[in-house]
């Protein structure tokens, strides 16, 4: 069945942020931007919490997306994939103060420690982190007395969907993502039948646009075979979360593909 979906934030592309930026710029602090230039530590973790060059903001979390950001009279606005305001209530060379989505009041102060810089070595947006490796699962069924032998290979890429989180401080972090292909095929034998990457976009007009933009193809399960073929379960899931759409592959024995939501 296909389970209840919550309500996923819009995406804000990064060309409106942009855009909005340059719409702005008369109205940037452009002194305060240069107070904020540097690294800066949460007063009560003791733990470096951002760093701040030129017009981006990074966070110590590779997971978390850097963010174009401008101070516009009292307020730090940053442009993720949604457009956040925090009212600033003190900000010299040295601290930092201002108040979280939820009320709550952030301190900071400067960084005088080079070694906190290692923090953030990960946060560069020319830096991918890692993906996982390729992962393989295989299934052996009996049809028709005929052995078949199903593979699905989930094969990680480094296409970015990115989804909006809040930290229990009430900051809006946009955390990174990376989406997958699968591979499957079925053998008779060692003859093989049948064979197709499948990526998130064969989904396009059977999961909801909105939603796909914003899922990763999760997982895929060789289901079985019977008179009208091979049939798989694909996984189309919002990341980090148990909200997907579940979409069956039919595959005949003349491999045409044909996709069910299943409901």
């Amino acid at each position: 069945m296909k389970k209840i979906l919550i309500a996923v934030l819009p995406i804000v592309l990064a060309l409106y942020a942009c855009g909005s930026s340059q719409k702005n710029s008369e109205q940037q602090d452009t002194e305060a931007k240069k107070k904020l230039q540097g690294i800066w530590i949460d007063a009560d973790s003791e733990t470096a919490f951002l760093k701040i060059k030129g017009d981006t903001i990074y966070y110590a979390d590779a997971q978390n997306a850097s963010v174009y950001f401008e101070i516009q009279k009292d307020s730090l606005l940053m442009y993720g994939n949604e457009i956040s305001h925090y009212r600033i209530d003190k900000l010299t060379e040295h601290i930092f103060c201002f108040h979280s989505i939820t009320g709550n009041t952030i301190k900071l102060y400067r960084s005088d420690n080079e070694e906190d810089s290692l923090a953030f070595a990960g946060s560069s947006p020319d830096v991918v982190p890692a993906v996982t490796e390729r992962t393989q699962q295989d299934s052996v069924v009996m049809y028709n007395g005929t052995r078949y032998r199903a593979y699905v290979y989930t094969n990680p890429t480094k296409i970015k969907v990115i989804k909006t989180a809040y930290s229990e401080d009430g900051i809006s972090v946009d955390n990174v993502y990376y989406d997958n292909v699968m591979h499957i095929c079925v053998y008779e034998g060692r003859n093989k039948l049948y064979s197709s990457d499948i990526t998130k976009q064969t989904f396009k007009g059977v999961v909801p646009n909105d939603f796909l933009q914003k899922s990763i193809l999760a997982d895929m399960t060789f289901t079985g075979v019977n008179a009208s073929g091979y049939h798989y379960q694909a996984s189309l899931c919002a990341p980090a979360s148990s909200v997907c759409y579940l979409v069956n592959l039919s595959i005949s024995f003349d491999n045409e593909l044909t996709l069910k939501l299943v409901i």
